[in-house]
């Protein structure tokens, strides 16, 4: 493609598709919301974190440089998290409550669940962020907005806490369309209601708790920051005053995004995001995910289930589960603005055609190991590149992944038929290169662990080392707890990671396995 196409975006501040334009050219600045560390993340948030994978995937494919932040929630999300002021318990402490004595103690669950998440993050080929920030280790500059937030008159303190003041903020409601009566609507359920907020719409920057367990002192007293002022502080902290880009689930627009505009735009007086961009609910095989339906499955559940997984489909538990490429791929062959009906025929679909790639992929390694001229048995190099081009104007199309995704079959088709075995050296160079293109794009060919991604550091060692300890810690809890079932899960995973598990009279210890 002699000149790279323009990335165009639906925006849903404006309503519309538009190009994308970077206030420093060449370069995409973007934050991605990612989730709250209770538990195992499930399909429907990867979901919409493969929409951000893809939106850098496809920025850089056109040549831009890109930084990427995701962060981890591990604080002040309550559960009713879609009323405008959410009450009700801190998901943290809630799981921590339910999950009995596998955990020490709040820390150690936050630890537990983000070092799964990025365990699944790399299984599905996600790229890795420039900055993973925890909302825990930010308390201070959220503190520093709040007290800003006060001191110009946008907020105001009570004896329950800070609150937002929607009335200074004009253009609350923009990004959703939700007016005044709407907003009110999102009020009407909240348990704990505080009667000196001002408004019922103002929502809380700082909530004051001495009894939380995670807690730290401010201006007003013990408490903990509120959801929203979390990802405010820490997209600007590494991204500006204004950056380019945001996303999240559809679920996410109010009022989380809602209150993050109206915090920013207050704290530095302009428009604080130019792009918001939000990805549609997932349904599993044509109903709302839920645990009391059996259509509830995180990650995990389908790559590497347990027999105690009653809840999981007989064949990927009788199967061993399935290939995580094969995951992502039926996760984005549906558009990201579209709602998205995930079934087991999708995935077995994806699975056919990943192993379609494999396969060229394995042909290509073989043939490189030949020495036999650099002819190749047919003239597809053009063909090939008219295919990578189509995929690549289809995700600069609004991320049009079902268009992409047949762009670069029709690619694999070529291959099939033009290529006979045995495949000469320079026919696998060929495809080689043409998988890699495709797969930096869609993500779609080669695992994370494969010869497509980096190659490991010291830093990758301590947080794989990191990881099994805690893995080991989590063991011995269940087992001083009676719940066995955990334990060996866990040890299965320890196991799917080539770690020896020992048990002896002075505890456990672990090793890698050795492979002969």
């Amino acid at each position: 493609m002699a000149d790279a196409p323009t990335f165009r975006i639906y925006n849903s501040l404006t309503r519309q598709t538009e190009p994308i334009e970077p206030i420093s050219p060449g370069h995409l600045r973007f934050y991605g919301c990612g989730p709250t560390v209770y538990t195992y993340a499930h399909i429907g948030n990867f979901r919409s974190f493969l929409t951000s994978d893809l939106i850098l995937r496809t920025a850089r494919a056109i040549g831009w440089d890109v930084t990427y932040v995701s962060n981890v929630t591990d604080v002040g999300h309550l559960t009713q998290d879609d009323l405008v002021d959410p009450s009700g318990a801190d998901k943290m402490a809630a799981a921590l409550e339910r999950e009995g004595e596998r955990f020490a103690n709040i820390y150690d669950l936050a630890r537990f669940y983000t070092n799964a998440l990025v365990d699944d993050w790399h299984a599905l080929n996600l790229v890795e962020p420039d900055v993973r920030p925890r909302a825990t280790e930010h308390v201070t500059d959220q503190l520093k907005a709040v007290i800003q937030l006060v001191e110009q008159g946008a907020a105001y303190a009570t004896d329950r806490g800070v609150y937002f003041s929607v009335e200074a903020f004009p253009d609350y409601g923009k990004l959703s369309g939700n007016d005044a009566a709407e907003q009110l609507q999102a009020t009407d359920r909240e348990t704990v209601a505080d009667p000196d907020k001002r408004d019922p719409r103002d929502f809380a920057l700082w909530k004051l708790d001495d009894a939380h367990l995670m807690q730290w002192h401010s201006p007003w007293g013990w408490g903990y920051p509120g959801w929203h002022i979390e990802c405010s502080v820490m997209g600007m902290k590494y991204l500006g005053e204004r950056f380019d880009l945001h996303t999240g689930g559809e679920d996410l627009t109010f009022p989380h995004h809602e209150c993050e505009i109206a915090q920013n735009e207050s704290l530095t007086g302009h428009q604080s995001v130019n792009y918001w961009v939000h990805t549609r609910f997932l349904q599993v095989e044509g109903k709302k995910m839920s645990k009391s339906s059996g259509t509830f499955y995180t990650v995990r559940d389908l790559i590497a289930p347990t027999p105690t997984d009653d809840h999981v489909p007989a064949p990927i538990r009788t199967q061993g589960g399935v290939d995580p490429l094969a995951l992502r791929y039926a996760l984005i062959s549906g558009q990201y603005r579209k709602p998205f009906n995930f079934t087991l025929k999708t995935l077995r679909d994806s699975a056919r055609a990943v192993r379609r790639y494999q396969a060229l992929a394995e042909n290509a390694a073989e043939a490189l190991d030949r020495d036999d001229g650099d002819e190749t048995s047919a003239p597809i190099g053009e063909a090939l590149q008219a295919q990578y081009d189509a995929a690549l104007q289809a995700m600069c199309d609004d991320l049009n992944t079902p268009a992409a995704l047949a762009a670069a079959l029709d690619g694999v088709k070529t291959i099939e038929r033009a290529l006979d075995d045995p495949w000469s050296a320079a026919d696998g160079q060929m495809v080689h290169d043409w998988l890699h293109k495709i797969d930096d794009l869609l993500g779609i060919v080669y695992p994370a662990t494969d010869e497509a991604a980096d190659e490991p550091t010291a830093a990758d060692d301590d947080d794989r080392a990191a990881t099994i300890d805690a893995l080991i810690a989590a063991r011995e809890a269940a087992r001083a707890a009676g719940n066995y079932d955990r334990a060996d899960e866990i040890r299965d995973r320890l196991d799917a990671m080539g770690i020896e598990v020992m048990d002896g009279p002075d505890g456990t210890t672990w090793r890698e396995k050795v492979t002969i």
